[in-house]
């Protein structure tokens, strides 16, 4: 093993290592198509978190609304994440956090780098714990261990997850193409499990009662929304180092809208299938009572193997933020790895179920989160600079630079942050799911990031502009 790791490694030196740093990659570094792009967002997308999405819109609505809601919350997040992140990251091959520089300024940066570590831990945390959980059942539907020993396997899997991940990113992107090419056929086993539930219990469907459906059938529908929202524009993080790849714009919008817009929502409905007629999302345990041992263990294979996919590329993105600091800028890509895979294997191994309870809350902290990021980079970049970036000051630190702002950081940025945080706290409570008007017509997601963006505009005129900060044309 360590002779093949000495190889890779030795590889890399020779190749340069590009898309394992953070500077901006050149046309002949952009590699990916848009049929490569479209396959790496499917297989990033469609991971165990379906189901759980799928079954918290469960609770509130029956099987065609929630579907109609999450897919249209789905892909309305999924545009804005788009509109936020694309442009200036396909634009100069840079990742999502290098796009928040001219936004944040030359320090203030480190606060959506911070959102981006916490997001991407959160999400690779529920896999990895999966991966174990999906693991030790499949051993139990073999034979190989008996029920009880599989609390003993799960902290094990997780770890044997981690270490698979941290071997294929030692290729860097071509380890996220390459795993990505492998397990997109988690998508149509999904959807084969999609078929069973759907053929095998129509009737139920049809007729199944959301366990939680709150008295006022429009709140149910808005909530659905908002799932959906909340759930794509939790993809922001993980898309600059993606897009970037690809070498223009045309080539990425579309991949991103249906590979991580539409295949999440065809996804979830398998959750939502499963919470409403068996109670239960994990399709490992349904498949058993619809198709006996050798469907639970098909689907328990394919489960175990996806969440590896969407976990490979969501520790890539990380690890190429974490270069932007300076502390782990010149660290070895290996080194860097284990850094950012660390966090993972010791939530997996020592909460898991305290990570699993609070999940609803996880979801909502998304929204509360980059719901104002997006709002503030699209009226920064449409609407303030109307595109005119300069490449070179969002890698200028030497404190003169159009990104320099006030000791680096932009208090625009920062106030628009904060009036998004407070209006999604308002509408709806993370914690309690407790909601004020207007929620019920508005989600929280959306009214969020317009007063995020707009709090941003309305000091950027009144304050940063007329300080000549920021690198504004006047």
């Amino acid at each position: 093993m360590s002779g093949a790791v000495e190889q890779i490694l030795a590889a890399d030196i020779r190749l340069g290592g590009a898309d394992k740093d953070v500077w901006p990659l050149t046309r002949s570094e952009r590699t990916w198509s848009a049929w490569q792009l479209f396959i790496t967002m499917v297989t990033a997308g469609a991971a165990t978190w379906c189901y759980m999405i799928g079954e918290y819109a469960g609770y509130y609505l029956n099987f065609q609304h929630a579907f109609a809601a999450l897919t249209a919350g789905a892909m309305l997040g999924m545009m804005l994440a788009t509109i936020a992140a694309v442009p200036i990251c396909v634009r100069f091959g840079i990742d999502s956090i290098a796009g928040t520089k001219p936004q944040f300024g030359t320090r203030g940066w480190a606060l959506p780098a911070g959102l981006q570590f916490l997001s991407i831990l959160g999400w690779n945390s529920l896999l990895v714990i999966f991966f174990g959980k999906s693991a030790a059942q499949f051993l139990v539907a073999v034979g190989v261990i008996g029920e009880g020993q599989a609390a003993l396997v799960v902290p094990a899997a997780t770890i044997l997850a981690c270490t698979l991940i941290f071997l294929v990113l030692l290729r860097g992107t071509s380890g996220v193409d390459r795993i990505a090419k492998i397990l997109v056929a988690h998508v149509f086993i999904g959807l084969w499990m999609l078929y069973l539930i759907v053929t095998h219990h129509w009737h139920d469907l049809t007729t199944a009662t959301p366990a939680y459906a709150a008295p006022n059938p429009l709140w149910n529908l808005t909530t659905g929304v908002e799932l959906g929202i909340s759930t794509s524009l939790s993809w922001w993080p993980y898309m600059g180092a993606m897009v970037r790849m690809a070498p223009g714009g045309p080539r990425v919008a579309l991949p991103s809208m249906l590979g991580l817009g539409a295949a999440v929502a065809l996804l979830c409905l398998i959750g939502i299938a499963g919470i409403l007629v068996l109670q239960n999302d994990d399709p490992a345990n349904w498949l058993r009572t619809i198709g006996g041992p050798v469907y639970a263990v098909i689907g328990l294979f394919f489960v175990t193997a996806a969440n590896l996919g969407t976990s490979v590329t969501g520790t890539y993105c990380s690890a190429i933020g974490l270069r932007h600091y300076k502390l782990f800028s010149k660290l070895p890509w290996p080194v860097l790895l284990v850094l950012t895979i660390a966090p993972v294997a010791v939530v997996g191994v020592t909460v898991p179920d305290l990570f699993f309870n609070s999940f609803g809350t996880f979801l909502a902290f998304i929204g509360v989160t980059f719901a104002p990021l997006c709002g503030i980079q699209i009226a920064d970049y449409f609407v303030l600079r109307r595109g005119h970036i300069s490449i070179r000051g969002i890698f200028d630190t030497s404190g003169t630079g159009p990104y320099a702002y006030w000791w680096g950081f932009n208090p625009a940025a920062l106030a628009g942050m904060v009036a998004g945080f407070g209006t999604y706290i308002y509408l709806l409570n993370p914690l309690t799911y407790v909601s004020h008007e207007p929620y019920e017509y508005t989600t929280a997601s959306l009214p969020t990031l317009l007063v995020g963006g707009a709090v941003y505009a309305l000091l950027t005129k009144l304050l940063v502009m007329r300080s000549k900060h920021g690198g504004y044309k006047t």
